[in-house]
């Protein structure tokens, strides 16, 4: 039975504001074609999986094939607004607010995500961002062994902050840098790859000697210290890992670990993950193949070599874009792109033979501009795409950590007139019940609408 709860008074279209008229389309998802092939296929997928390996697949990855057939459907619950004039109603079903490959949930989390990080965390101060991407065999460690992100980006953030430092000219102890890092799990062609976006100030704080911080911008680094600066990457992210056990050093060769015994959840979770990984089939009658690839663009020359972008064997690490202090606007747009869903409806369609086609969001350099599948095999892509429960997936270092002293001195303040005319304009537009103090501040629904559209 679908929950109903007590009606909100709301705005409505028959009393439109004087400027313009406004108009609220109800999301559909039972429309798209991603719904449809969820809904049709999902049990089919399950039980072949549960087939192929003798073991069930985990429950959080049927939770959100679940969830995501609930999701906007009015059926599974709806909030009803009600227009104060003239007694309209309208009907809004509920999310479900999961992080795997929901589209509309996800262009929601992106918004509201990339709006808190400009407003609430990162400082009016110059922002790099640095990419790492691994090689194959560790995205495959890292997807299997989440836990061991965390030591990978200690690496690579203690690495980064040195240089700083260094092009500072201050010692360890005399200034100390911020950083805003997302773990990406996804690719263009919705394939697993876990890779780090970096948000880093540009510079490090020092404390004055009546304890206030300034920050002190760096240089740029070359392309000989970018290398330089992955090579001590890759030497200390190998010695960590082999500390724990998970990597073998002999003769100078290295190579993973044997894994401890399969758990049941592993059985079924380590071939999707794999799969995924090299862009091949898990299960079914084309186990072990490449993905079927649709070349629809000229195939492009020999690979440039771009600025600030170091490779070394399969690693790379990329500096080249920086945005300047006052130029807010261009890093909500930059957040907003780390933070993206990994699927759009509109790149997923059906041809005439029934199967998917996943057009790609640049074509390859071969020219590749499409992927074919069967739906069963797009079922795989999906599941592995599901992050683990409670994975963070943000993760704050430096003076932007959460418990950093230096936090509530140089995150974005809001002045105080400004925040009461802003709670007073959100509690008057959103018909809140509660008072500011009565609950977290959060950006609403409509707001964050007219800034997305405002910075689009």
């Amino acid at each position: 039975m679908a929950r109903r709860w007590p009606a909100q008074e709301a705005p409505c279209a028959a009393h439109p504001a004087p400027a313009r008229a406004l108009h609220h389309e109800r999301h559909r998802p039972e429309q798209t074609t991603l719904y449809r092939l969820v809904q049709q296929h999902a049990a089919s997928f399950i039980a072949q999986a549960e087939a192929s390996t003798g073991a069930g697949l985990p429950r959080f990855i049927r939770d959100e094939f679940d969830a995501f057939l609930e999701c906007g459907i009015l059926a599974h619950g709806f909030l009803r607004l009600r227009c104060g004039e003239c007694g309209h109603d309208k009907l809004l079903a509920f999310s479900c607010k999961r992080r795997g490959f929901c589209p509309s949930c996800g262009a929601r989390r992106m918004s509201q995500t990339a709006a808190h990080l400009v407003d609430r965390v990162i400082p009016h101060v110059p922002v790099r961002q640095w990419v790492l991407s691994l090689p194959i065999p560790l995205r495959v460690l890292l997807a299997a062994q989440p836990e061991l992100v965390t030591p990978v980006l200690q690496v690579v953030q203690r690495v980064v902050e040195r240089h700083l430092l260094d092009h500072t000219g201050l010692k360890s102890d005399e200034g100390q840098g911020g950083a805003v890092t997302l773990i990406q799990r996804f690719g263009s062609a919705a394939n697993l790859n876990i890779h780090l976006h970096c948000l880093v100030l540009d510079g490090v704080y020092r404390c004055g000697a009546d304890g206030v911080p300034g920050f002190i911008e760096a240089g740029a680094p070359t392309d000989e210290e970018l290398h330089a600066l992955l090579r001590t990457v890759i030497t200390r992210l190998m010695k960590t890992l082999t500390r724990r056990g998970v990597l073998v050093e002999d003769m100078g060769q290295t190579w993973l670990a044997e894994p401890d015994a399969d758990g049941e959840e592993a059985r079924t979770l380590r071939p999707l993950q794999a799969a995924a990984v090299t862009y091949r089939i898990a299960f079914g009658p084309r186990a072990g193949q490449k993905v079927v690839t649709l070349r629809g663009a000229m195939p492009r020359e020999g690979r440039a070599q771009q600025p600030l972008c170091a490779d070394i064997d399969g690693f790379s690490l990329h500096a080249a874009v920086r945005v300047e202090a006052h130029d807010r606007k261009r890093l909500e747009q930059l957040c907003r792109y780390i933070t993206r869903p990994a699927l759009s409806d509109e790149r997923v369609q059906v041809n005439a033979a029934g199967q998917l086609e996943l057009k790609l969001k640049t074509p390859w350099r071969d020219g590749t501009t499409h992927l074919v599948m069967s739906p069963l095999e797009f079922m795989q892509r999906l599941a592995a795409l599901v992050p683990r429960p409670r994975l963070h997936l943000i993760r704050f270092h430096g003076v932007l950590a959460p418990n950093a002293k230096l936090r509530p001195l140089v995150v974005p303040q809001e002045p105080p007139a400004q925040a009461q005319a802003a709670t007073e304009a959100a509690v008057a537009a959103d018909c809140e019940v509660e008072t500011a103090q009565a609950r977290p501040r959060r950006i609403s629904w409509a707001r964050l609408l007219k800034r997305v559209l405002a910075t689009a």
